[in-house]
């Protein structure tokens, strides 16, 4: 019983932590930016990856170290931006049973195919790293390509959610 009295207690509407008094309200929000840099900082290492592989092909536009922080910092954007939609569009989706078509599973499916593609091309850029593999420079330009298709995805993605207004059904 007094198990469930602590675990009650510990999402009341306030939480008090020594002399202080932290709102609901104020966790989650810290808790979804903490998830939001989280997401940012895997984006980033993702890029990073993409960016090694790209700066070790010989003879082409990459050969400059300048490759590896803009894939990171365009990964870092497009995760915190496009994997983690607002509520209000999954709200929509879910809520949304009839055929009708409302345009954000769209914005779902580009969020996803975005992800994916991404990931992806990370996953390609670690195994090339690891096994120190010497490839065709198309077969790198399509990694490239994958991730900049992927993270564009996603940053469009996240900006049509974020601009997407949701009708509060009153029935």
């Amino acid at each position: 019983m007094k198990i469930s009295n602590e675990i009650s207690s510990a999402f009341s509407r306030t939480r008090q932590v020594g002399n202080f008094r932290i709102a609901r309200s104020s966790l989650l929000r810290s808790a979804h930016l903490l998830e939001r840099i989280g997401l940012a900082a895997v984006g980033a290492t993702c890029g990073l990856y993409v960016g090694a592989t790209l700066l070790r092909q010989k003879g082409g536009l990459f050969e400059s170290g300048w490759i590896v922080l803009l894939t990171m910092l365009y990964g870092a954007v497009s995760f915190y931006v496009g994997i983690d939609l607002s509520r209000a569009v999954a709200r929509k989706s879910i809520l949304n049973t009839s055929e009708e078509y409302t345009g954000s599973e769209a914005v779902e499916i580009m969020s996803a195919a975005g992800t994916f593609s991404a990931a992806i091309a990370a996953a390609l850029s670690v195994s090339i790293l690891v096994l120190d593999q010497s490839l065709p420079n198309g077969l790198i330009i399509f990694v490239a390509g994958c991730w900049m298709v992927g993270s564009s995805l996603q940053v469009a993605a996240g900006t049509m959610a974020r601009g997407y207004e949701v009708p509060v059904d009153k029935e």
